[in-house]
């Protein structure tokens, strides 16, 4: 596993020390001291822009710190390092998504509509004007062990909820069930990023609802569905 430590500063590769720091000549604007917990999200903010724009490897705890209004100083307080706030922030995202799959899913107990909620709830999920959907998607830190183990369990968490509707409204097993389901997550996520990426040339809910009839095509000849 990579292992990451506190970034050194562009300018002289070394780390910052309070002194540096207390008697630095930075005007910049800082922002005004707030509780730790608002801090904390106010941080994790300004990381997932910096993140989202750059990816991980091209943004820089300065950056996330100049984009938050803080020292740097500030920002280790919090998080000890770059990995911990992309970390934070592909947990917070990760259960996003599986909680958003799991209204889907809870929202009507008609199969076919069903289908569609799930769909939506991807494409909804890719659409938010944060982007953080790259971080779970098309991250560029997919090699850290802690990262990818992250994503493949959202993945998976996803296919599991999805795969206990199928198994329990067509009597497959659950083996058979899990394959349905992660066919079934892939497209979602593979068609709503293509989507986006083509300029979003449809309506969402036409796009998502297209994918929806292909996927329920295929599922609904299963016995019960």
């Amino acid at each position: 596993m990579t292992c990451f430590t506190r970034e050194p500063d562009r300018g002289n590769r070394g780390t910052v020390s309070t002194a540096e720091t207390l008697y630095s000549a930075d005007d910049r604007p800082r922002s005004a001291r707030l509780p730790r917990l608002a801090r904390r999200t106010q941080l994790l903010g300004a990381a997932q822009e910096v993140f989202v724009a750059q990816g991980y490897h091209a943004a820089a705890m300065d950056d996330i710190a100049d984009r938050a209004g803080v020292s740097k100083p500030v920002l280790y307080q919090h998080f000890p390092g770059k990995l911990e706030l992309y970390l934070a922030l592909l947990d917070q995202h990760c259960e996003t998504l599986v909680e958003a799959v799991r209204s889907a899913l809870e929202s009507t107990s008609d199969n076919k509509q069903r289908v569609a909620a799930t769909m939506n709830a991807y494409f909804r999920f890719v659409e938010h004007e944060s982007g953080a959907f790259r971080l779970v998607f098309e991250s560029d830190l997919v090699n850290e062990q802690a990262v990818r183990e992250r994503v493949n369990k959202a993945e998976l968490d996803c296919a599991h909820l999805i795969s206990a509707v199928i198994a329990e409204d067509t009597g497959l097993g659950q083996d058979e069930a899990m394959v349905l389901a992660v066919g079934l997550t892939g497209i979602s996520q593979v068609t709503a990023r293509y989507w986006l990426s083509a300029g979003m040339p449809i309506p969402r809910d036409t796009a998502a609802q297209l994918i929806s009839q292909l996927a329920w095509r295929g599922i609904a000849g299963f016995p019960h569905l």
